[in-house]
């Protein structure tokens, strides 16, 4: 079996590149942001503060989220709705960023996540992978690049989604974000000692994928162990 955690800040790419890889390889991909989004899209939606730790810790129990994998790909289920792209939208970032920092919200996902990974090859990518969520890990990645290619990247996603989205609003977002989720005393966003770092702000995702494979490849034989 065989672990791979890549972790970075908010838009360095992180997701499409570990779900590329995971696909060349034939493995499960876990989009860990996706499971906070979730929490934080059932706080907005009900009108709940996400920086209320109280609150949301009230709410859990309320919230049953279920990951399925339909044709290859990743879907979060919300009480037995499938939520798409709704998770995706810039103020549902900022309040998976809140609830993330909440230690109830983290607690409630930590099982999940680390009982995918025990059962499955995976590639898994967030905030605290490496340091937290899989600290044995085979290969950590901490995936970073500038914050205007971020943003850059991050509008032009959301434009081809069908979302309205103003690159300045972005970038400002993504640094506000970059600051509230590496400076959190609960699981910051930071490298773990043992992570290889990088920088992929002038690669295109194919490029992206090929340069985290050929940091893998040693360990690549416990595919088939």
């Amino acid at each position: 079996m065989i672990q791979i955690a890549i972790d970075g800040p908010s838009g360095a790419g992180k997701s499409t590149v570990a779900k590329a890889l995971a696909q060349k390889l034939g493995i499960v991909y876990v989009d860990t942001g996706a499971l906070y989004r979730t929490i934080g899209y059932a706080a907005v939606t009900r009108g709940i503060s996400t920086k209320d730790a109280q609150a949301l810790e009230a709410l859990l129990p309320d919230i049953h989220i279920d990951v399925k994998y339909e044709n290859g790909v990743q879907c979060v289920y919300l009480n037995g709705e499938n939520l798409g792209d709704r998770i995706r939208r810039p103020e549902i970032s900022m309040a998976a960023s809140d609830v993330s920092a909440i230690p109830a919200v983290r607690a409630f996902l930590l099982d999940t996540q680390r009982d995918i990974a025990r059962r499955n090859n995976v590639v898994m990518d967030g905030r605290d992978i490496g340091t937290v969520i899989l600290p044995d890990a085979d290969v950590k990645i901490f995936m970073v690049a500038s914050a205007e290619a971020r943003a850059l990247r991050r509008t032009k996603e959301l434009e081809e989604k069908g979302m309205s989205a103003n690159y300045e609003d972005v970038l400002r977002e993504m640094k506000e974000r970059d600051a509230q989720d590496s400076g959190r005393a609960i699981a910051p966003a930071i490298p773990a000692p043992d992570a290889i770092h990088l920088d992929n702000s002038g690669m295109s995702v194919e490029e992206s994928v090929d340069a985290v494979i050929k940091l893998i490849e040693p360990h690549l034989n416990k595919l088939h162990a």
